[in-house]
């Protein structure tokens, strides 16, 4: 992706016309010209959770005691209870569902949305009844843009939503607005991946056409003993990727650590990864905004590992 888009590559990759119509009111395209748009990169930065839910938390205790009593606390303050990735969008209202059909109402401060809700919805969390994990991640993920909705619905995953319940979920939102996302990003859900920018990660290769990766794979070595695992993996051509975050090398450290500590722990394995022929790519965040980066550093990864691949 080179920073723009036409109107056939986005229907090539399913997207309807309605659906890059909502994508301009929402900004996350700006429209160039006629068939021509600009995707925002700074849609792709990421946002640490406790900026965004602390304060989110407290505005929606703030307002539970005036919402109704059948009221349900959904879409990203939902996300914003069960835990699940924020990005500032979701959080700009407290957004509650009632079980309605239409009829829903954006204020100031709550944002009430309209449509059926079952029993099996509804879930208690810290006292605030709140969407279940499977419709939490289908309303978001037909309300946000498809990265973030993917990263929202990963964790969902991780957490204990089952295909099951999703697929119920979907079912109940075939007729509504932004369900032909919700069944994409569903369909691309892995509960595997541990943090947003891995799965910002697993989107932006799937859009460069890079080979579908295992995720954390496990590499042995000839005696069995565990030599490392990686965000993504490539066994047949013996390659590894890691999306290298400030939070992931936080979570390495053990305690009384430096960072110097674990980043040198790491070295290590990736020198005994080489050493038994895998080879390893890294990226980061700025590296999401320029895709063709993290193309040209796994491709190569490959050819050194003797098993080029041409996209």
């Amino acid at each position: 992706m080179d920073g723009y888009l036409l109107t056939r590559d986005l229907t090539q990759r399913g997207f309807t016309n309605s659906e890059i119509r909502r994508m301009v009111s929402r900004g996350e395209l700006a429209r160039l010209r006629r068939g021509a748009y600009v995707t925002d990169q700074l849609l792709t930065a990421a946002i640490d959770p406790y900026d965004l839910r602390t304060p989110h938390r407290r505005l929606i205790e703030a307002t539970a005691d005036q919402l109704h009593p059948r009221a349900t606390i959904s879409h990203g303050s939902a996300a914003a209870v069960l835990g699940l990735p924020l990005f500032t969008p979701m959080v700009e209202h407290v957004h509650v569902t009632r079980d309605r059909r239409g009829g829903g109402v954006r204020r100031p401060v709550v944002w009430v949305h309209g449509s059926p809700l079952r029993e099996e919805d509804r879930m208690v969390v810290d006292g605030l009844v709140v969407t279940s994990l499977a419709r939490t991640a289908v309303d978001v993920a037909r309300t946000v843009s498809y990265n973030r909705a993917v990263a929202v619905a990963d964790q969902a995953m991780a957490a204990g939503a089952d295909p099951g319940e999703l697929a119920e979920a979907l079912g109940q939102a075939r007729r509504w607005h932004g369900c032909g996302q919700a069944r994409r990003v569903v369909a691309f859900a892995d509960g595997r991946s541990e943090s947003v920018g891995e799965s910002f990660s697993r989107v932006t290769m799937a859009e460069l056409g890079l080979p579908v990766p295992v995720l954390q794979l496990e590499v042995f070595d000839d005696n069995g003993y565990l030599l490392g695992r990686g965000d993504f993996g490539w066994p047949e051509r013996r390659t590894l990727g890691e999306f290298d975050g400030r939070v992931k090398y936080r979570k390495l450290l053990r305690p009384g650590e430096a960072a110097e500590d674990a980043v040198y722990r790491e070295k290590l394995r990736e020198d005994a990864l080489r050493d038994q022929g895998w080879q390893v790519a890294r990226w980061g965040w700025d590296d999401i905004k320029t895709p063709q980066v993290i193309a040209d550093r796994v491709l190569r990864a490959f050819a050194r590992a003797g098993h080029p691949y041409a996209l």
